[in-house]
């Protein structure tokens, strides 16, 4: 089977130790959309190895969020239910000479470091641990010291201290060929002292065993690609393809973080944002495509090429994401909401035409609650008339036209009350607005008539 044979599966892989944001949900949404233009399949696996910090709450709730952006797994893996697999493939490493102990704390590599930069040498770790005899491991571990282990990258001839350029290429579906040098770079820690597992050899394990043919994610993971293909090598399977994005940052370039709130899915979903406003803007920022509110995943998938994103990072501020919601409501047929105006207790007799009265004045769907309360109960702002206009609505509201009330109710009404007061343009319109809504702005009152219905409007007389 050739590479282009293979069938197409990727993952997505976050830890369980926070909410997910809009940044990682622009690493899923490049994976998932992916699979969908190639008829592959992804996976949702949970880097949970870090069982101190990972919980089932958080992972279900990244689940929660990715459904509701509509990315849907075609399976899901935990790693912390793996351990086995990644301690055999330790063992491999360790039998082949290929993963070493090293017992140097973080205060003495921190020394090292520093020396190797005052000499301009780069500040890579010089392999010392592989100098140490048996009697030396012994008195370290009797000292309490216990190791962590390092794989050994292949950027050597015969001679480990000798290292020489060792270049690692591969052609990156996102930013085109790509080159790391194995000699720049320090052995990786792939165990911990404590026995537990860094993410990089876990993340190859899985890769391997379950097939991922294409690994998707943000361009800080550069460098570290160089290893990873080592590794699989070492471990005697093919490197996956790999794509690296342009992050998802603040306006001020800052990144995002797990930690902080801001910007999770959850709380723009609690906020009303909706999910094709996060996916449009998650997947077009920073891109040769203009950002656009794009109404469905099937027409963002239409747009989606991985090699869309720039390389240079991709800095958003937040009220694009407002700019986007609007223009998404304002276009969003009455189907697609029927169900939320229905729990919002909008008469399904009139939830249709409700709905395309107000939506352009729409920044939430929620905002649309409000408006049901004018149409229903009557006026709810805080506009009132000036006194000089009271006894004006009240003479307007004796010019009503009888039932049955239609989409002309508006203009007709407004055409005697202009002929009877002598009123024209604002002095005309907005005290019946006020009137009516309370508001001074909101939807066409020529919409609204209907709904309120003649009934309704008399009772709003002042």
């Amino acid at each position: 089977m050739t590479e282009s044979d293979k069938p197409v599966v990727v993952r997505f892989a976050p830890s369980p130790t926070g909410n997910i944001h809009i940044g990682n949900a622009r690493t899923a949404l490049f994976n998932w959309l992916y699979a969908m233009k190639s008829g592959g399949d992804f996976i949702l696996r949970f880097d949970d190895t870090d069982r101190q910090r990972s919980t089932v709450e958080f992972a279900e709730g990244i689940e929660r969020d990715l459904r509701w952006l509509g990315v849907e797994p075609d399976r899901m893996e935990w790693q912390s239910r793996r351990f086995p697999a990644y301690d055999a493939a330790a063992q491999k490493l360790k039998d082949a000479g290929l993963l070493y102990p090293c017992y140097e704390t973080g205060e003495e590599l921190e020394r090292k470091r520093k020396l190797r930069l005052a000499r301009r040498l780069p500040p890579v770790y010089g392999r010392d641990a592989l100098k140490l005899s048996d009697e030396d491991k012994a008195r370290f571990e009797a000292e309490g010291r216990q190791p962590h282990w390092r794989f050994m990258l292949p950027n050597f001839e015969s001679d480990p201290f000798e290292t020489r350029r060792t270049e690692i290429h591969w052609d990156d579906v996102v930013r085109g060929p790509q080159t790391v040098d194995l000699a720049s770079m320090s052995d990786p820690v792939l165990v911990r002292g404590d026995g537990t597992y860094l993410y990089t050899l876990p993340s190859v394990v899985d890769d391997i065993e379950m097939g991922v043919s294409h690994i998707i994610r943000g361009d800080d993971h550069v460098t570290n690609t160089g290893a990873q293909i080592a590794l699989f090598q070492a471990l005697g399977a093919d490197a996956p393809a790999f794509g690296h994005h342009n992050l998802l940052t603040a306006a001020s370039g800052e990144g995002l973080s797990k930690r902080s709130n801001a910007l999770s899915i959850a709380s723009l979903r609690e906020t009303g944002i909706e999910p094709m406003a996060v996916n449009s803007l998650a997947v077009l920022i920073g891109t040769s495509h203009s950002v656009e509110a794009v109404p469905s995943m099937e027409a963002l998938q239409d747009i989606f090429t991985p090699d869309m994103a720039s390389k240079s990072a991709a800095k958003f501020d937040p009220s694009e994401l407002g700019a986007l919601n609007r223009a998404l409501i304002h276009e969003t047929p009455y189907d697609r909401v029927a169900a939320r105006l229905t729990d919002m207790g909008v008469d399904e007799h009139r939830a249709e035409a409700f709905w395309l009265a107000v939506r352009g004045n729409l920044d939430v769907v929620e905002d649309a609650r409000h408006w049901w309360g004018v149409v229903k109960n009557g006026p709810a702002g805080d506009a009132v008339l000036e006194d000089e206009d009271i006894a004006y609505v009240r003479e307007a509201f004796a010019l009503l036209p009888p039932e049955p009330w239609g989409a002309d109710t508006w203009s007709t009404w407004t055409s005697a009350v202009k002929q009877a007061s002598g009123r024209k343009g604002r002095a005309l319109f907005m005290p019946l607005r006020i009137a009516l809504t309370g508001s001074r702005s909101g939807p066409e009152l020529a919409d609204l008539l209907p709904l309120i219905g003649r009934e309704g409007t008399l009772a709003r007389r002042p």
